[in-house]
């Protein structure tokens, strides 16, 4: 089994080349859905995460309050860090848990969307790394777009490695300012090549 790492900076594409390779048949899991399924109550991160952070972060009905979290840990480098020592081992291990059982199943392609690929140190789990990116004017529209304030923008993309830096230590890059369509093509060159 094949296993690649598809990575790229805040709002560039991700999730649908994601969505192209679920498709044509690759095993696909996302780290962001991840650190979801983590926070939810009962989980014992989310315990660690209102000791870490306060009672504020969480609401009345016991769920995460993302957008607060998010205010405090994009504002402060040492808040995010205690966030991600919290929350990056864990998982870690379930996505490396979910390539095993594929492997197990004989699948012959598994990729794991993970944002932070590079950042998180994970280069070596994967067979091929996959960038996919766009400029930044496309990028700033799209989180423009999800109603992001320019501040937030602002502090989300200086959270994560330049993009210029993922695309040289990538093996193939997917460049997203074009159609849908274009998107997919390059997909399709990818796969051939993998």
């Amino acid at each position: 089994m094949k296993v690649c790492g598809l990575t790229g900076g805040v709002g560039m594409g991700k999730s649908i080349a994601a969505e192209f390779l679920r498709a044509r048949g690759a095993q696909v899991i996302d780290t962001d859905g991840l650190a979801r399924q983590l926070v939810q109550p009962g989980e014992p991160a989310l315990v660690e995460i209102q000791n870490a952070f306060g009672k504020e972060v969480i609401a009345a009905s016991g769920q995460l309050r993302r957008g607060e979290l998010a205010k405090i840990v994009f504002a402060d480098a040492a808040a995010r860090k205690q966030l991600e020592a919290i929350l990056h081992p864990r998982i870690r291990e379930r996505w490396l848990a979910q390539i095993e059982a594929w492997r197990g199943q004989n699948y012959p392609l598994a990729v794991v969307v993970i944002p932070l690929l590079f950042e998180t140190k994970a280069e070596s789990h994967f067979d091929k790394i996959i960038c996919v990116a766009c400029s930044a004017a496309a990028q700033r529209e799209r989180l423009l777009a999800r109603g992001w304030p320019s501040g937030q923008i602002q502090q989300r993309i200086a959270a994560q490695l330049p993009v210029e830096e993922k695309i040289v230590r990538s093996h193939f890059v997917i460049w997203t300012d074009g159609s849908p369509d274009l998107h997919a093509e390059q997909v399709e060159r990818v796969l051939s090549r993998i």
